[in-house]
């Protein structure tokens, strides 16, 4: 590119004023290997030795660093288009013109410094998690402002850029005084015009035919690919890919195939479609046992890994009340998230689907009156309750779940008596749980069974939480942040012991996700092992369960045990269940994962497939080694994400409500509606 641009100065002199684009070219191309330099050190664990992998990160990089460059440069040349000659060479110009490139120089050294400080957070240049960030300005400002010396970091922004740019500045007059020598035939409006629409069409150009499937190709390992990336470059990609047409972008099979794949892997022993449409998913689990009608406490902790519990093999001794639980409860230790952000988890607890491309389902239109835990217990006759100790605007928490059969609580609610503590994400643990502790205590009151879940806040970056309360310092860490809610959730079941409903209440334990979700892959699999424990004295039998299953599998399990007829919509089964077949949904905004047997396959967004077995996997990383494709996991996972993906796009996973049902009365597995069904002789 800057060979190009050097040979144009010379042959067409007029352009001179477009040597600026030169100035800028290089000034970008030397940040952005700095950026990718410092990062390639911070990594360097991560990633392959050889000059080749080494040599190819840099290489592949500098063409997403110039593709950018040239999206970032489009401003500059619509103005090198429209400023007249007389104004473009007088000494008020540098009044315009150095202020600009001063607030450029500036905006790149913060985005590096951003850029470091999220990799150290994430493991990845920016993506939808930096799309988030920029929603939600108040919380995340907020939590930079607590968990950073901002003053200082921007200071020494300012610094930086002030050297840089008096670095620059001699290269701005002497293009400056090329353009004076020149004269005004050298600004003439048409050649000014024609070499800004041949850079604009270049830039077209890029924008169609260039995107990310080069790194797909280039790198096996993920921490390589993410080097290689540019991450202004895949901020705006994020943006651009925000939402994902299944259809468009992942390998599709005929609908009535794929509705009828879908209904076999949903079918259960004790389950029955309600007609025939292969289209409707809706089926009655019966049970021949009395039903039971426990409360039930759902508590969600903020990137709770597995790898933090002793109960996992810790032993560092940071959650000492939830190893206790698992102890005396019913520990399921082969549990996957299905994402690596909240809203994630969310929705695979409260709706038991898979994780759909693009946004979180928590985050987008018309996700409301959808089939959820919140309308089935609410249909049994419960309160139904969720709790968060945040603002519930956050990721569309207060309207998703006001929408999906619960009662909101959240920050807004607690009075200022009840607020010991709080950090910009919101009250601490204790204090949310205890307001949820009270709620209970009311439902009680007016013998109403109650559902409630609890969003925990305080393992999240800044780790503040009250003084005192454990033997690790407030804003140490991530060690601190899961001590304390630990700690928090210790404390409300030791109160709860104290209430009459104690008793007769199910508590759960689950995470959202991990605390990271870096990898040398593309779908890190340790990086989404999480805890579920399930704990009832006299309710809940103890013991390990190690049966591999997924988040959405938690809410039809627990209906299993309470021995529920109940109609579902649900992608999710019981993990108890004899003929529960063990598998797992992981993915992210893009990568859509299916993990069953050993092996792991994947579904890209450019119609792509890989398969992987899981040869080797601890707390802290998975080995996945590339094999021949085996057709009926491919078959089962494109069923599972094309048949969620329509059903979502067709308002088919909707709460129905009772009077469009059938009676639940009918034993199941008398029709031959989908019973048994072999999933192979399905497709």
């Amino acid at each position: 590119m800057l060979k190009i641009m050097d040979s144009l100065f010379s042959r067409f002199p007029s352009l001179g004023r477009f040597q600026f684009l030169r100035i800028f070219f290089m000034w970008y191309s030397l940040y952005a290997f700095a950026v990718r330099l410092a990062l390639v050190g911070r990594s360097w664990p991560q990633i392959g030795h050889s000059s080749l992998t080494v040599v190819g990160i840099f290489l592949v990089g500098l063409l997403y660093d110039l593709v950018n460059a040239v999206y970032f440069a489009i401003p500059l040349v619509l103005y090198l288009m429209v400023m007249p000659h007389r104004f473009f060479v007088s000494r008020w110009h540098r009044l315009v013109l150095y202020p600009l490139v001063f607030a450029l120089t500036y905006g790149l050294i913060f985005s590096a410094l951003a850029e470091w400080l999220f990799w150290e957070e994430f493991g990845v240049r920016f993506n939808f998690i930096a799309v988030d960030y920029l929603i939600y300005t108040h919380e995340v400002i907020g939590n930079i402002r607590e968990s950073y010396p901002v003053p200082l970091l921007l200071s020494m922004v300012g610094v930086a850029a002030a050297l840089i740019f008096f670095v620059i500045r001699p290269r701005l007059e002497a293009a400056m005084a090329s353009v004076r020598q020149q004269g005004p035939q050298a600004s003439m409006v048409v050649v000014r015009l024609g070499a800004g629409a041949a850079f604009l069409f270049v830039s077209v150009l890029l924008f169609f035919t260039v995107d990310g499937t080069l790194l797909g190709r280039a790198f096996d390992n993920r921490y390589e690919k993410e080097l290689a990336e540019n991450g202004i470059y895949q901020l705006f990609s994020a943006f651009r890919n925000n939402s994902l047409d299944y259809a468009t972008f992942y390998k599709n099979m005929d609908e009535k195939v794929a509705f009828t794949g879908l209904r076999a892997l949903l079918t259960s022993k004790n389950s029955r479609y309600v007609d025939d449409n292969p289209a409707n998913i809706e089926r009655v689990l019966s049970s021949a046992a009395t039903e039971k009608r426990h409360n039930v406490v759902l508590i969600m902790v903020e990137s709770l890994s597995a790898e933090y519990l002793g109960s996992f093999g810790n032993t560092a001794g940071l959650t000492p009340s939830l190893d206790a639980l698992a102890k005396d409860g019913l520990l399921f230790n082969r549990l996957y998230a299905t994402g690596n952000r909240t809203v994630r988890g969310m929705e695979a607890v409260t709706l038991s689907v898979p994780p759909t491309p693009g946004q979180s389902i928590v985050k987008r239109p018309n996700n409301a009156n959808m089939f959820s835990l919140g309308f089935v217990f609410r249909d049994k006759g419960y309160d139904t309750r969720f709790f968060y100790g945040g603002f519930g605007y956050f990721d569309n928490m207060n309207a998703f779940f006001g929408g999906n059969g619960f009662d909101v609580t959240d920050r807004g609610d607690l009075s200022a008596e009840e607020i010991s503590f709080a950090n910009i994400w919101g009250v601490c643990d204790e204090d949310i749980l205890g307001r949820a502790l009270r709620e209970f205590d009311q439902s009680a009151s007016r013998k109403k069974p109650f559902f409630g879940y609890v969003m925990t806040t305080s393992n999240h970056r800044p780790f503040t939480y009250p003084e005192g309360k454990i033997d690790i310092p407030p804003k140490t860490g991530r060690t601190g942040g899961v001590k304390y809610t630990d700690y928090a959730i210790g404390k409300f079941i030791g109160a709860a012991r104290h209430h009459s409903w104690f008793d007769n209440t199910i508590f759960i334990v689950v995470a959202d996700h991990c605390a990271g979700s870096a990898g040398r892959q593309e779908l890190p699999v340790h990086s989404y092992h999480i805890p579920l424990i399930f704990y009832g004295p006299g309710i809940i039998k103890p013991g390990v369960n190690s049966t591999l299953a997924s988040q959405v599998d938690l809410g039809p399990t627990l209906f299993g045990l309470l021995k529920w007829q109940y109609h579902s919509k649900f992608f999710g089964k019981d993990i108890l269940a004899s003929d529960f077949t063990p598998r797992a949904f992981i993915g992210n905004y893009q990568r859509l994962g299916y993990l069953e047997g050993g092996y792991l396959t994947i579904l890209n967004e450019r119609q792509g497939m890989a398969q992987y077995q899981v040869v080797e996997e601890t707390m802290q990383d998975a080995v996945l080694v590339p094999v021949a494709e085996k057709k009926e996991l491919s078959e089962k996972a494109i069923c599972s994400y094309q048949g969620a993906s329509l059903l979502y796009q067709r308002g088919l996973d909707h709460w129905s409500g009772e009077e469009r049902r059938p009676r639940i009365s009918q034993a199941a597995g008398t029709g031959k509606k989908g019973i048994g069904m072999d999933f192979r002789h399905a497709l």
